[in-house]
């Protein structure tokens, strides 16, 4: 359950850079392999070492936050899932920059990976396998954002903005879980 737990968030987190593949391939249908590549690339490390340093923030600071770790994980989820519903709705209406430069592709990377610094300070609550689930994290990443990528280039924004809002309400369904699980061993 808990490798499933992983591949879940995974897939959660992967969807805003996954959102941003699918516009940017419906945007920029000429974008050539190279830059799909460096795009999915760009994306997957982001989101693998984000939850890996949120991860390591957590332990300085777990003494102080031992006691309300899973209200915090519940808190981050929530709102990471009421963000992404939010801005679900919000991508339809944006222009999206053109990721083919590097350093816009480096302000995407960061901008998609903001979340999964805060799942990362819960991660230990979810596995104590935490270099597997960065793994996870970066491989599922890649394969959606490369997808999207492809995706957005033939498809365009069917699909786009309900995903992001199914992936935001799966992080709240987690947190809730999380939350659930620690109320139930009290």
């Amino acid at each position: 359950m808990e490798l499933f737990t992983v591949i879940v968030i995974a897939a959660s987190l992967a969807m805003d850079a996954f959102a941003v593949s699918v516009a940017s391939g419906t945007t920029y249908r000429n974008l050539r392999l190279f830059y799909v590549l460096r795009m999915a690339i760009f994306f997957a490390i982001f989101q693998a070492l984000m939850p890996l340093a949120g991860h390591y923030a957590s332990i300085a600071f777990e003494t102080l936050i031992a006691d309300y770790d899973h209200w915090i994980a519940f808190a981050l989820l929530f709102a990471i899932g009421c963000k992404m519903i939010h801005d679900a709705k919000k991508h339809s209406k944006e222009q999206h920059p053109n990721p083919a430069g590097l350093s816009v592709l480096i302000i995407l990377s960061i901008a998609t990976s903001i979340d999964a610094l805060a799942v990362g300070v819960t991660l230990n609550l979810i596995t104590d396998k935490i270099f597997q689930a960065v793994i996870i994290i970066g491989v599922i990443t890649f394969l959606l954002s490369y997808a999207g990528c492809k995706a957005g280039q033939k498809l365009g924004h069917i699909f786009e903005n309900k995903i992001e809002a199914i992936a935001g309400l799966t992080l709240i369904a987690i947190g809730t879980k999380i939350l659930i699980q620690h109320l139930m061993q009290i």
